[in-house]
Formats: structure tokens, sequence, C-alpha cells
């Protein structure tokens, strides 16, 4: 109870604990965005060799995997990873960007999303401060992190994670956290729907799948955690955004106009926007349209 006292009395404390919580958190939103796609490819590929009576050919003698197990270890020498090479952040700096055994370089990516997850953590502890809408939106921050990374390098949006955090919307507006029942279970089918609308659209015009039903089910996610009233926010700013960056991809970076640019980061990126400063947004938009 001390220590909930000090959280109360000292903003400062509770936001830096958050953003401490929020790096350990995002060394495992790595192993999330790696390990994830594998298991579900994983799944999806023993229930085809199931339903087509095909033998697995050594499949069976394929290494366990999941979140918890094996431990974390070099990609490159398979090396456990000692507990002082696994601080976030610090020991990729004190490692200088390489293994601890086998000096392979490790991706700048990994103290990024730790580092990123950290902030919006702080950003989200300081915006709420000590109450529960908190520790929901932390939760709801860090599936987003998992969800862009995943769409990032496979394009997919896992159910696993996106249909929870519709549940937990509407569970949550129950209670008015974040909107109201209402508004909660409106904007979860008008979510889902509005893509779908332009989905089905989109690909009458032009033959075409424009994007995939993982970005309906997350805009659905947003409907349900904060109501009708900010999807056309998000819509808005997550189009203007995806549009801007893939001109410039195609433009500077010579990104291929065929291969697809995932949505689900920019969507991700306006919701949670929005779960923070949707109110004044929706203002400064009706504002500036005259309404």
């Amino acid at each position: 109870m001390e220590l909930l006292s000090i959280f109360e009395t000292h903003p400062w404390v509770f936001i830096t604990t958050i953003a401490t919580i929020g790096l350990m958190v995002g060394s495992f939103l790595n192993v999330v965005i790696f390990r994830l796609p594998v298991m579900m490819q994983r799944n999806w590929r023993d229930e085809c060799y199931e339903y087509l009576e095909i033998p697995k050919n050594g499949i069976d003698e394929e290494e366990s995997l999941n979140l918890s197990f094996p431990g974390s270890r070099c990609n490159h020498c398979h090396t456990a990873i000692k507990p002082q090479h696994n601080i976030p952040v610090l020991s990729y700096l004190f490692l200088r960007g390489k293994c601890a055994y086998c000096q392979a370089p490790i991706s700048i990516r990994y103290p990024l999303v730790e580092l990123f997850t950290g902030i919006i953590s702080a950003i989200v502890a300081w915006h709420f401060g000590y109450s529960p809408e908190t520790f929901f939106a932390l939760l709801l921050s860090w599936s987003l992190v998992a969800l862009s990374g995943i769409d990032i390098d496979h394009q997919l949006l896992p159910d696993t994670i996106t249909l929870p955090l519709i549940w937990l919307g509407l569970f949550l507006s129950l209670f008015d956290i974040f909107t109201d029942s209402h508004s909660s279970i409106i904007g979860a089918i008008a979510g889902y729907l509005s893509l779908w609308l332009v989905f089905q659209l989109f690909k009458i015009v032009t033959g075409k799948e424009g994007m995939g039903y993982g970005d309906f089910k997350l805009l659905a996610v947003f409907g349900a955690w904060l109501g009708w009233q900010y999807l056309p926010l998000i819509i808005l700013l997550s189009s203007l955004v995806g549009a801007i960056i893939g001109t410039a991809m195609v433009m500077f970076a010579k990104h291929d106009r065929q291969k697809p640019i995932p949505f689900g980061p920019y969507l991700a990126a306006a919701g949670w926007l929005a779960l923070l400063w949707g109110e004044q947004m929706n203002q400064l938009y009706l504002g500036a349209v005259g309404l």
C-alpha cells in the first residue's frame, strides 16, 4: 500500500516505473514478433498435413517452439543468452550490437522496439495517471506494437491478438472505461464493416485485394475500445499517413509498386493517438470542416 501511495503522490515515480516495465515488455514483444508467425505457420502446416493425410516426414522431430521455450538465444550460433546480456537497450549498447559469443551482428530493431515500447508506456502513464485506464491502455499499446511488427514482417495481423482485444474493449465498455457500451458495440460493428465494404468495392473495381481481413478486425478493435465516434478520424489519419509514407517509399526507397505495403501499423498509430488525444483531434477536425 505504501508503494501505491507513492505512485499517487509522486507521478514521476509512477511514470518512471511504467517506462522501465515498458522496456522489459518491449524485450518480450521482440519474441512475440519473431516467434508467433512461426508458430502459426507450423500450426497451419500441421493442419494441412492432417487434413490431406500426408506423412510429416520428420516434422515430428522438429524443435518445440512457443513464446516461452526455448529461452532467448542468438539467432546465428544458437547460444543461450545470459541475463546480463539480455538487459533492454543497455545490453545492445554494451555489446556494441554484436553477439557476445559469435560476434554476429544483432538487428538494431531489437533495442528500437524496447526503447519505443518504453517511451509509449511512459506517455500512457503520464496521460492517464495512476488509474485503471492506464493499465488497459498499456495492454492495448503493447499489443499494437506486436501487431505492427508482425504486419511489417509478414503482412499479417494475428487473430490471437486482435479478437481478444475486441472482446476486451466490449467488456470494458460495460464499466464506461474509454467509452460506453452503446458506442462500443456500434463501433466494433462499424469498424469491421467500413473497411470490409472498401475492400469489396476496391476488389470489384480493380480485381485486386487492397487490404487484409486483419485490418478490418484491427479497426473493429478501436471501435470497441473508443466508440464509433472516433472511427472517421482513425481512418482519415491512417490513410493520410499511409499515403504519404507509401509515396515516399516508392519515390525515394524504390519500393516495388506491386509489393503490398502493410496498413496495420498506420491503423495502429492512428488508433493509439485517438486513444490519448482523440477528443481534441476530433474537435480540431470538426472545426476545420465547419461542423
